[in-house]
């Protein structure tokens, strides 16, 4: 195999993929079912499920464009040797490898920054704004911008240099020693995230005194689940839409509720979903997850370090002298369909999950709050009842809200 051909597979993953994805969409955006199921009756009348039809129409068309911008700019770089022009300029800049390989990525995540910016915008400031949702001003978007750049610096730029470095002085075993790296990042940041980055964009503050506190602590203590962590984040300061999660492993796990959450659902409700929450720290799901992650990067990288040097992959780049950078790009994209498949194994896990932990909330008594308060979550997020089959099987992380109903109700 030559540079060439493998450069027209890297253009026939780029093209499939922008095509199955396509085709998946228009999939589910076609699928409109003017009766609701009988479960899911009184979640919309007349006016509003028009209006989640609305919103489902304007995020597919929106979603279109966006993509085929993202497919049009990824050909042109590859057709016109656009990673190779940046190539050229990262080299003349630094003769230093772990310079250039950050330059390149800078200047590539600038890019895809300016050209994402008007849809993100957009996104915002339009169609959520449109549909009720948006509570984000300008300035929280540009301060949540700025942040999220800085730590782009501050942290990944950091660790992509060890890797970097990991690339130059450790030979065959350097995927060993980048997995250990990234594995401890991973680890770390499964266990702090919530309280190191989060509370950069968002305030989080322990769950008050009151009813709710009670109600809480009588289900915890049936649980046998400890709640020194239970916070309340001000999620209204973006959106009105409502969620709970959790986080963390051992002593650091902690419990988020939106404020939306807590203003929009009964007491018994945010119980019932407060005990899906506890059921995936008490079924190991986080752990579990973290665990699977890092196996996985445990292949990825394996497989990297064998071809990262490889001329073959910079050549199908239009770069002649092999560099990290230019090769971890090209794997990138002949990985994808790997990655793909075990994307597919991910996500009915996680729907696995799902089920598992409204079950465990289900054991304590509480299905029908949960099925109360994911419907009220589902239709103050004008969420889709309806979606198509082959859709849910490839994207969806939780099942979609009529599945889970006759889960919790015992139907099959």
């Amino acid at each position: 195999m030559n540079s060439d051909q493998i450069f027209y597979i890297i253009i026939a993953i780029v093209t499939w993929q922008f095509i199955f994805d396509q085709w998946l969409d228009y999939l589910n955006n076609k699928t409109v079912k003017t009766k609701i199921p009988e479960e899911l009756e009184g979640i919309y009348d007349d006016d509003k499920y028009r209006k989640q039809q609305d919103y489902k129409k304007a995020n597919y068309s929106f979603g279109v464009l966006s993509e085929i911008v993202s497919f049009v700019v990824m050909m042109s770089m590859l057709f016109f040797g656009g990673f190779a022009i940046i190539n050229s300029w990262v080299t003349e800049m630094s003769s230093n490898a772990t310079v250039q390989s950050l330059l390149f990525f800078a200047i590539i995540g600038l890019g895809s920054s300016i050209i994402s910016l008007p849809f993100s915008i957009y996104g915002t400031f339009v169609i959520e704004e449109r549909f009720g949702f948006n509570k984000t001003t300008p300035l929280t978007f540009v301060t949540d911008m700025i942040k999220s750049t800085l730590l782009s610096v501050l942290i990944g730029g950091p660790l992509m240099a060890l890797v970097i470095w990991l690339y130059g002085i450790s030979g065959d075993l350097f995927w060993l020693y980048a997995w250990m790296v990234i594995s401890g990042f991973t680890i770390f940041m499964t266990m702090f995230y919530t309280s190191l980055i989060l509370p950069l964009f968002n305030k989080q503050t322990p769950l008050a005194e009151g009813e709710l506190r009670d109600a809480i602590e009588f289900f915890s203590s049936k649980a046998e689940f400890n709640l020194d962590n239970i916070y309340v984040m001000d999620g209204s300061k973006r959106s009105t839409k409502a969620n709970a999660f959790f986080s963390g492993l051992g002593s650091r796990k902690r419990i988020v509720l939106y404020d939306t959450l807590i203003k929009d659902l009964k007491t018994d409700e945010i119980v019932a979903v407060l005990a899906h929450e506890i059921g995936h720290y008490k079924l190991r799901h986080t752990l579990w997850g973290t665990i699977t992650g890092v196996i996985q990067m445990g292949v990825i990288l394996f497989v990297f370090g064998l071809v990262v040097g490889s001329p073959l992959l910079s050549k199908a780049l239009g770069v002649e002298e092999p560099n990290f950078h230019i090769g971890i790009l090209a794997f990138g994209i002949l990985y994808s369909p790997v990655s793909f498949v075990a994307g597919i194994f991910m996500t009915i896990l996680s729907r696995k999950n799902e089920y598992a932990a409204d079950a465990y909330a289900n054991g304590f008594g509480l299905g029908s709050a949960l099925i109360g308060g994911l419907k009220t979550i589902s239709s103050n997020a004008l969420s889709n009842l309806t979606p198509h089959p082959l859709y849910v099987f490839f994207h969806y992380s939780h099942p979609p809200l009529l599945q889970r109903i006759r889960a919790i109700k015992g139907n099959k």
